[in-house]
């Protein structure tokens, strides 16, 4: 599977977009992490999300195999449209990274669903 993929579902005329990346943490341990933009099609994302962090890139692959098959059977389907809010993603990934370095212990998970 792609470590960038797009998910979209229509409903009463509207679409609904998932962007998924899988991005390595900073610091060089091997760490990385999946997030997820997700919102109204030609819109801002209203939501952005992380989860992790996960022992290598397969592992994290493997984490979001199991979350594209879960949209899926919601009415997603997978897109070849291009990333849009790459950007969003990316300082998701910038925060997370900051964070880390100055805890310099880790990384804090907080998952809230």
């Amino acid at each position: 599977m792609s470590r960038n993929l797009c998910l979209t579902r229509q409903c009463l005329g509207l679409v609904t977009r998932i962007e998924c990346a899988i991005r390595p943490l900073a610091g060089d341990n091997g760490m990385w992490t999946l997030l997820f933009a997700a919102g109204m099609a030609g819109e801002q994302p209203s939501a952005i999300k992380a989860q992790g962090p996960f022992h290598g890139p397969f592992a994290a692959e493997t984490i979001l195999d199991t979350i594209v098959e879960s949209l899926t059977l919601h009415g997603y389907e997978l897109a070849d449209d291009p990333q849009i809010w790459c950007l969003h993603l990316q300082a998701q990934l910038r925060e997370m990274n900051g964070g880390r370095s100055r805890h310099s212990g880790g990384f804090e998970f907080r998952p809230e669903h």
